[in-house]
């Protein structure tokens, strides 16, 4: 396995596998690798000749400078994780002079509305941060494929538009999320939560079952009032927001529409942890 630290050595390294044809899949992560990421490796491995998995903590999307302190840092792990995995697997663990070399500032992206719902709402700029970073790393990459959890819903939707927009060569492909037994999604912020309170969050998944259950045969704001009368009674978790949207536009839906698909989001705090999810309702 080799780590490369600079663009200029992997993308030269890269230059020599274009030429023999090979196919390249990519997966950018934060770090604080876990099943779910393992799970988007082991689908690049299958698909492609070549794996690049990038580290990096991008600091343009968090809002709040305390959660960007806390975010977790395993990278001795998160190399042995990967080396379990394939040797073959090419990291790219930038610095942040690397991907930022004159400021620290995203860029501004037009995305049609996708990020100004939901997380773009209660975390400003966040979508530019995120956009900014992966251009940044599927522009050094450019794999033809590169893989993201569906976990992160809306994100995944707006990097399919940043590809767009950017008229990359590049298909992103969106994976299942991955779930604790409890039914909790997997993220790297569930490592901070106590054992009491990871049992706790595990009321997310299981509102938004039946908020899916129910979805057939209750209206939109009746499922909405619904759940978060289901939260009001939870003393260590504490609602941000549950949206149910279109999931090609992501704007919040009021009433259901035939040959639409629709998806519940979901936010919550629990003793200060930022946690998200979401499900297909149909």
């Amino acid at each position: 396995m080799r780590v490369f630290n600079t663009k200029k050595e992997l993308k030269t390294l890269l230059n020599t596998v274009y030429t023999k044809n090979c196919t390249v899949g990519m997966v950018p992560t934060m770090g604080a690798l876990h099943v779910g990421h393992v799970s988007l490796v082991n689908r690049a491995i299958k698909e492609n000749n070549l794996v690049v998995v990038s580290i990096f903590v991008n600091p343009t999307q968090f809002n709040n400078s305390d959660d960007l302190k806390k975010y977790p840092k395993t990278f001795k792990e998160d190399i042995a994780l990967l080396k379990e995995l394939s040797e073959d697997i090419l990291v790219y663990a930038p610095s942040v002079n690397e991907i930022y070399p004159d400021t620290v500032e995203p860029n501004n992206y037009d995305f049609d509305g996708l990020d100004e719902v939901m997380e773009g709402e209660f975390r400003e700029d966040h979508f530019n941060g995120v956009g900014t970073v992966v251009e940044e790393l599927l522009q050094t990459v450019l794999p033809q494929k590169a893989y993201f959890g569906e976990k992160d819903f809306q994100q995944l939707q707006i990097i399919k538009k940043l590809v767009a927009i950017k008229h990359l060569p590049i298909d992103i492909i969106g994976c299942p999320i991955v779930r604790e037994a409890s039914g909790l999604a997997m993220s790297s912020r569930n490592e901070r939560l106590s054992k009491e309170l990871r049992n706790e969050a595990a009321f997310i998944y299981k509102t938004l079952l039946e908020v899916k259950k129910k979805f057939s045969k209750n209206s939109i704001n009746s499922l909405i009032k619904w759940a978060e009368k289901e939260f009001d009674g939870q003393s260590k978790l504490t609602l941000e927001y549950l949206q149910i949207a279109s999931e090609d536009t992501l704007r919040p839906a009021f009433r259901k529409q035939k040959d639409k698909k629709y998806r519940a989001f979901v936010a919550v705090y629990a003793d200060g942890i930022r946690l998200i999810d979401n499900i297909a309702l149909n």
